[in-house]
């Protein structure tokens, strides 16, 4: 055989092999006893050039130290790519983390308000033209000297800063048919810019819920990674009420075996393979226009929020026993505020 031939054919297999791993890894989660708390209210470090994409911030999970928060911050996007945020679900007794992606349109993410485009159904923060991304001015703290695709839409603003769905307390969100569309699409897992970001927060204890009590000293940073001060934007408040839970973190984990037993699949997002037929992709496409942002272009004036809405009214609290209460704090009004 041709080692020119050989060497392409092995590369081959190669690249289907971590294809098929990335798609595994969308749909695996950790589960737990206890919910996460309120996402934090924080402002947007600016955008650091062309070609970044805003990721917000979430709360992660440690067997040993608990729920602990990943800053916000923005990533070198792949062209043509958009990020689906990662959430908590509530089903069977637990709540399951389901991870972010990368794809072509905007799947299901909780309904969870991130803010900043995201505000539980769809991204409005901005949109690919052909291999350049334009940015919302209105919600994307993006400054015309450094980034020059811009544009302004305003965005309504709903304040909700619940970090989970489903369950008691809750965002009471489903999937829509284009979200589900979405999720059906050929998909990439988290890059490794973002995998060691989210390595790196696990490993400051000030990160932890049990020490900055629902509001982090870093909240947000303009590059992964990157916690100095220069870069790093510290949380102006909690985004409800801090409950420490009467459970160790070691007891609040579900082992596989019980998560699997549950049966329930309330709140959780469930995972196929990616579709192959052109014809799926092409009305997904259609549906999840509004998730995109494509609509025609305004030119109205930029919009000084703090969220991003999303539909229905979900609840504030939370009033499981199995996890601390949440309220929402007083709203922000500054610009570009979480």
């Amino acid at each position: 055989m041709n080692r020119s031939v050989f060497r392409w054919a092995v590369l081959g297999v190669v690249l289907l092999t971590l294809s098929a791993a990335s798609f595994g890894q969308i749909g695996v989660g950790i589960s737990v006893r206890i919910g996460p708390p309120a996402l934090p209210v924080y402002a947007q470090p600016i955008c650091p050039g062309p070609g970044y994409m805003w990721t917000p911030g979430y709360w992660g999970w440690n067997d040993d130290g608990g729920y602990y928060w990943v800053p916000g911050t923005w990533v070198v996007a792949p062209v043509g790519m958009l990020w689906t945020p990662g959430y908590w679900g509530w089903g069977g007794g637990f709540y399951r983390w389901h991870a972010g992606y990368w794809g072509p349109h905007i799947g299901f993410y909780g309904g969870i308000n991130y803010g900043f485009g995201y505000g539980g159904v769809g991204f409005v923060g901005g949109e690919w033209r052909g291999g350049a991304f334009f940015y919302n001015r209105a919600v994307m703290n993006v400054s015309v000297t450094n980034v020059t695709h811009v544009y302004n839409r305003t965005v309504a603003v709903n304040e909700n800063h619940v970090a989970f769905n489903g369950g008691e307390g809750g965002v009471q969100s489903r999937p829509t048919a284009a979200e589900e569309a979405a999720g059906r699409e050929p998909h990439t897992a988290a890059l490794a810019s973002q995998t060691e970001h989210e390595r790196a927060a696990s490993q400051n204890r000030g990160n932890f819920a049990s020490e900055n009590h629902g509001r982090p000293a870093v909240a947000a940073t303009a590059r992964p990674g990157d916690f100095s001060s220069r870069s790093a934007v510290a949380a102006r408040s909690a985004g409800g009420e801090y409950h420490a839970s009467s459970m160790s973190p070691k007891e609040a984990r579900a082992s596989s075996s019980s998560a699997s037993r549950s049966g329930s699949n309330d709140g959780f997002r469930s995972f196929t393979p990616p579709s192959k037929s052109a014809s799926s992709n092409s009305n997904s496409r259609t549906e999840n226009t509004a998730s995109q942002g494509h609509a025609s272009e305004s030119h109205s004036s930029e919009s000084h929020s703090s969220n991003q809405s999303h539909g229905g009214s979900p609840s504030r609290g939370n009033k499981s026993n199995s996890s601390p209460k949440h309220q929402s704090a007083p709203k922000e009004d500054k610009h570009h505020g979480r």
